[in-house]
């Protein structure tokens, strides 16, 4: 008796196995363009340019982001927020395929929400199953799940690279040996490798932004817009008009009623060394002989990643201020702070009232702050809490 109804459980598990199946088929026969974007940066912002690109050139094209909030863009460009109910898991997916398959549009733009590499090869190929992938960069970056090196990073971004499509990046310039990984493993799965040309688009371009855009992110864009029949024409043109990700790189003016002239930047959302830096460095041509201030929110479960930012901090950027949210901190920063007299530095710990630290940016004079490290959670609610001193 026992035996018959496992028997039939097993049964029915396979039944409805087989249904999923048969109906996940049917969504991607409705779904013609397929495009999974996966990176270890700038996921959200390409998504979003191929999206508004694709648009403007006349697919009717859906998007979905996961980066600072995770949103569904329709075909008009409009965003709406994901509210889950519970935590996220890649069998959203799914479910969202389904959804978009039934507005019948020609073209679908996905942000892969994976980390783990088993997860990212099922997002591809058992879900999405991608006709353009999108590999926006390799860095080093979630150690702890993609491995330490970066052909640890680079094999496991890899595995979104989709069998007999067409997947493209853009050649990086740093390291040789993730140009010939993504080489090597497009070759294994009959896939061509398509590299965006980034010295296409003109700095006073680039400027047309309403946000701190990058190149390589434009660039990948309008190639993936040309492998979809769209001209750079048009592709640009839709560009130029879509939404920034709430995670954006905007320059804002503060306005603390003592003073006017301080200037605050999230780049909470980039929050690897690698990007950061490169990040600061485009800065640069904005700060001109304005004083720096670096303002870092560490988070207690990711100390390696405190290590690296304040590596980053005292070695490479060596602001005039750094204000540090945080606690039990690195010894490593005793040493820095000897070594750089000159650097001051405030510390706040993580029971620290955001309007405290608000205080203390205040009381800065003729200042750019850049605000780097952790977003989620407690990120968020100080921009929102910033925001009121917005000029």
């Amino acid at each position: 008796m026992i035996e018959l109804t496992l028997i039939t459980l097993l049964m029915i598990l396979i039944f409805l196995g087989l249904l999923e199946s048969y109906f996940h088929e049917k969504s991607l026969s409705n779904l013609p363009i397929r495009i999974h974007v996966n990176g270890a940066r700038g996921k959200s912002s390409v998504t979003r340019l191929i999206a508004a690109g694709l648009r403007s050139g006349g697919l009717k094209t859906l998007a979905k982001t996961t980066g600072t909030s995770p949103r569904i863009i329709n075909a008009n460009g409009e965003d709406r927020e994901i509210f889950r109910l519970r935590s996220a898991t890649i069998g959203e997916q799914v479910r969202l395929l389904r959804s978009f398959a039934k507005q019948k549009p020609e073209a679908v733009v996905i942000e892969c929400m994976a980390v783990n590499p088993h997860y990212q090869w099922i997002s591809e190929h058992k879900m999405i199953r991608s006709t353009i992938g999108v590999i926006t960069n390799i860095r080093p970056d979630h150690l702890d799940e993609m491995g330490s090196t970066i052909e640890d990073n680079t094999m496991s971004i890899s595995n979104t690279i989709p069998h007999n499509g067409t997947i493209v990046t853009v050649i990086d310039s740093e390291n040789n040996q993730v140009n010939n990984i993504l080489k090597r493993e497009s070759l294994k799965k009959n896939t061509k490798l398509s590299f965006a040309d980034n010295n296409k688009i003109s700095s006073e371009f680039m400027k047309k932004f309403k946000y701190l855009e990058h190149v390589d992110n434009v660039s990948l864009a309008i190639e993936v817009c040309k492998q979809c029949g769209v001209n750079e024409k048009n592709a640009l043109e839709g560009m130029l008009k879509s939404n920034p990700d709430p995670g954006a790189t905007v320059v804002w003016s503060l306005n603390f009623h003592n003073n006017h002239n301080n200037n605050f930047v999230n780049l909470f959302a980039a929050n690897d060394p690698s990007s950061t830096y490169n990040i600061f460095k485009q800065l640069k041509s904005l700060i001109e002989d304005r004083k720096v201030c670096i303002f870092l929110n560490t988070r207690d479960d990711r100390r390696y990643r405190t290590y690296q930012l304040l590596d980053l901090i005292f070695i490479k950027i060596k602001p005039s201020i750094v204000i540090i949210r945080g606690e039990k901190l690195p010894s490593i920063l005793e040493e820095y702070r000897s070594q750089n007299p000159d650097i001051k530095v405030i510390i706040f710990s993580f029971s620290d009232s955001k309007k405290s630290i608000i205080k203390s940016f205040s009381e800065q004079d003729n200042t750019f702050i850049i605000g780097i490290g952790n977003i989620v959670g407690w990120g968020e609610d100080f921009i929102k809490r910033l925001k009121r001193y917005k000029s």
